[in-house]
């Protein structure tokens, strides 16, 4: 439904390649050429320029990409409306995993009871590959707890959660940790790099002029259920959102770590395309969904 011209235009800025983007799209060389020339007469500016051999976006260019990306992405949701016409109502969303698996039952739980006849589809992912479907019009919108490019996408404050140190009740620290620094000597139980919650772990220790490599030891899981398993064992300490280790600390299985400074919060963020059509509809969808 978008203009082919437009297509060619996303496929070039897929690749950085007009040869590649030829050969993605199944047409000539030259009519790639021919395509982006057609956009940069129409718009009156330039969309490429080389830098050696290196092809780069122009101010311009950069400009139409993500105009074009909310495009794609509204065409893919007018398609999904007209398909719903005489069918049930769907919604198709991603969100982090720290998200689905511990915040997102509940609001859920509620729209079903309100709406029994809603069909939903839930993917669960990292930020960077949620922003991707998101770009793509594989999913309409998204909540994360990673960072994005705000000038990318419109987004409302879903809520703000605390991000707490924990351990196992006797955790034999040589002597109580009394900040983050005191922590370092302990091997640390964390997600894998591009999660959410590893993001915020990493802008909290970058703050006090630390990696995580500065811990004693390093243990990297895809499972929130195996790092926590892990801590209540005694075998490291580690950071979560207060609400993936809840039931944990209420039945004592892990403590909290007081640390200097206060208590570190992040926000979950609901967004979606900037500039969409549909934002009066996300809006609606956002305040079904506040927990």
């Amino acid at each position: 439904m978008l203009d082919f011209r437009i297509e060619t235009f996303l496929t070039v800025c897929q690749t950085m390649n007009f040869t590649r983007a030829a050969e993605l799209l199944h047409i000539t060389q030259p009519a790639v050429s021919q395509h982006i020339h057609t956009l940069e007469a129409q718009f009156g500016a330039k969309l490429f320029a080389y830098a050696g051999k290196q092809l780069t976006l122009t101010p311009a260019g950069h400009l139409v990409l993500q105009t074009a990306t909310t495009m794609r992405h509204d065409v893919h949701r007018l398609q999904e409306l007209l398909r719903q016409q005489n069918a049930r109502r769907r919604l198709c969303f991603g969100v982090t995993l720290t998200i689905g698996e511990y915040v997102m039952p509940e609001p859920l739980i509620r729209l079903l009871q309100q709406e029994p006849d809603t069909q939903i589809r839930m993917h669960v992912a990292n930020t960077a590959d949620l922003l991707h479907l998101l770009d793509e019009g594989d999913i309409d919108f998204a909540i994360v707890e990673g960072f994005f490019p705000q000038q990318e996408y419109d987004s409302l404050p879903y809520r703000t959660e605390r991000y707490v140190a924990v351990c196992a009740p006797n955790y034999p620290f040589a002597t109580p940790p009394r900040c983050l620094e005191d922590l370092l000597g302990e091997r640390l139980l964390t997600r894998e790099p591009g999660s959410g919650t590893r993001e915020v772990l990493e802008r909290v220790l970058h703050e006090h002029n630390r990696t995580v490599d500065d811990f004693r030891a390093l243990t990297e899981l895809g499972n929130l259920d195996a790092i926590k398993s892990l801590a209540c064992a005694g075998l490291g300490i580690a950071f979560f959102y207060e609400p993936a280790v809840r039931a944990e600390l209420a039945a004592g299985k892990l403590r909290e770590l007081t640390l200097e400074g206060g208590d570190m919060t992040h926000d979950f963020t609901f967004l979606w395309r900037r500039g969409s059509v549909f934002a009066d509809w996300y809006r609606t969808i956002f305040f079904h969904l506040l927990a």
